[in-house]
């Protein structure tokens, strides 16, 4: 308890002023709006004094956009110790690690007959056709396989433009060799 010191633009208390010690399932007080120091124009409800426009959140660094992270070469050892989540095992197992591809598309499934349908006899491309391509990564999946009960799962990880599975480990300070 003591004074409460006004931001200068709104007549909520500055949060320095207005922290309470409280017991626990309690809840302190919290200033919504976003603060300096008490007095300042730091409000985004306050006009700035220069030009008596409204100004943006001056602490506003949060909003702004990271930027993407670097694509990078991936290398990932062939076998792996992670939890293996089957009735047999409920426990982390080593796993053996390979890279999952899609199986060849069945010639046999409703939307493959129905298109096949659709495009016979006379009239040309009847479904649009994708072109917009804006990606130059696809994102790689892992399939891990338990070595205890052969149960099987799929770990998706990041972009990467090039993916190795158990190659050679980079060693901190070797020599090239030629």
């Amino acid at each position: 308890a003591g004074r409460k010191a006004e931001c200068g633009a709104c007549p909520q208390p500055s949060p320095q002023s207005s922290r309470q010690v409280t017991g626990p399932g309690q809840n302190s007080t919290v200033h919504p709006h976003l603060h300096g120091s008490p007095g300042r124009n730091c409000c985004k409800f306050a006009k700035t004094k220069e030009r008596g426009s409204w100004p943006t959140t001056p602490h506003d660094n949060h909003t702004t956009s990271r930027p993407h992270p670097a694509v990078k070469m991936v290398n990932v050892p062939k076998t792996r110790k992670t939890f293996c989540k089957s009735k047999e095992c409920g426990k982390h197992q080593l796993h053996k690690v390979t890279q999952y591809k899609a199986g060849k598309a069945s010639a046999y499934a409703q939307g493959k007959r129905r298109y096949d349908r659709k495009q016979s006899g006379y009239g040309g491309q009847t479904k649009p056709v994708f072109h917009k391509k804006a990606k130059t990564t696809k994102k790689v999946v892992l399939r891990l396989e338990c070595s205890a009960c052969k149960a099987k799962k799929q770990l998706p990880l990041k972009r990467c433009k090039h993916f190795e599975l158990g190659g050679d480990k980079k060693t901190k300070g070797a020599a090239l060799v030629f």
